[in-house]
């Protein structure tokens, strides 16, 4: 059962992690990563769980009833911990401009007072059309939406703790999708929520490219920078290149592919009708907002991730997109993510499509 974050103790293992986000897609696939890593993880939920539990779950985090909104209840389930996972966002993205670095300020706060890491899972949106289509680490971020200007912030704050106590591991992506992955483009936007589906939405130009990041791989990818603490350093960041749809029609044909319906209606997104809705409704907002990032390649570089691992653990295309519309309910259920010979690796070469110039919504 979920406990109350006080009267806590270090495991004195150095192997203790906080994850704030947990119950959410992003959060939820590291904690578990984690558990499996052998880590002793902590999951911060504002209620306790549903069912009765023990006080460490058959999913091996140890759930803790508390708000990343309270600066006293962070502090108290870090306490001891080696690295808190910073993966939550408002409910429903309701005030996210006003919560979001109060949120950030106190996982700070708490990572300070432990000398404890911060992973942070990184998005595009801190970058504007200056920095495409391959964006590397060390482009400028200069976004043109709010959103994007309060992610720059959130990582200004983050290096600049690295000063005060705190370690940092950024680990951007392109879109998140997986069995298991809340709110994103590919539930919300290429597939009508809720409802089985009948065609696909196609939000980018016919021909441009776009970056998708299977969930359980940028887990895989965090676990296998994570095995090397030691050589990160105090500041860290990588960008991962997960799947490169390199004209915007390849994530497309492999829904299709794994609903058994090729001839499956496609249609370009309207975007009219998400401006419009976003009047009423804060994730339609936030998706309109986004638009600019379908409309031209954008890539982000994995050169320096291959260069430090060596390789970057990928499912097969068609394997990810199975299971992920098993667990959005539209097909049955799928064998569970593992290592090899399910996923391949990405070697230490440059991608024959990848342009030699070339993020979840939250």
């Amino acid at each position: 059962m979920a406990r109350q974050a006080t009267g806590m103790q270090a495991t004195g293992t150095g192997r203790t992690a906080l994850v704030l986000g947990a119950t959410g897609g992003v959060g939820g696939e590291m904690a578990r990563a984690l558990a499996a890593r052998g880590w002793t993880v902590r999951g911060l939920r504002r209620k306790p769980a549903a069912e009765p539990r023990s006080a460490q779950g058959a999913d091996g985090i140890d759930w803790i009833v508390g708000d990343a909104m309270n600066a006293a209840d962070v502090l108290a389930a870090a306490e001891g911990a080696a690295l808190i996972v910073h993966a939550v966002n408002p409910p429903a993205y309701r005030h996210w401009d006003r919560l979001v670095l109060p949120m950030l300020d106190n996982s700070i706060a708490a990572a300070r007072a432990n000398h404890a890491r911060i992973l942070l899972p990184g998005t595009v949106y801190n970058y504007g059309p200056d920095a495409f289509p391959l964006i590397p680490e060390t482009a400028a971020q200069n976004p043109p939406t709010r959103k994007g200007a309060i992610r720059v912030e959130m990582e200004r704050r983050l290096h600049r703790a690295v000063g005060q106590g705190a370690k940092l591991l950024i680990l951007r992506c392109g879109d998140f999708f997986g069995p298991q992955a809340g709110n994103n483009w590919f539930s919300q936007g290429l597939l009508t929520p809720g409802k089985p589906p009948v065609r696909i939405n196609q939000p980018g130009r016919p021909g441009v490219g776009h970056q998708w990041a299977y969930l359980p791989d940028v887990a895989e990818t965090a676990m296998r920078l994570l095995d090397r603490e030691a050589e990160l350093g105090d500041d860290a960041m990588f960008h991962m290149d997960g799947h490169w749809d390199a004209d915007g029609g390849g994530m497309v044909a492999a829904v299709a592919r794994a609903l058994g319906k090729p001839g499956l209606p496609v249609r370009r997104m309207p975007w009219w009708a998400v401006r419009l809705g976003g009047l009423a409704v804060p994730l339609l907002r936030e998706i309109g907002e986004m638009r600019y990032l379908w409309q031209r390649p954008v890539r982000l570089d994995n050169r320096r991730l291959l260069a430090f691992l060596g390789e970057e653990p990928r499912t097969p295309l068609d394997i990810a997109v199975r299971r992920t519309l098993a667990g959005l309910g539209h097909l049955p259920a799928q064998p569970a993510d593992g290592p090899e010979p399910d996923r391949t690796l990405f070697g230490s070469h440059r991608h024959q499509d990848q342009p030699s110039d070339q993020v979840g919504f939250g």
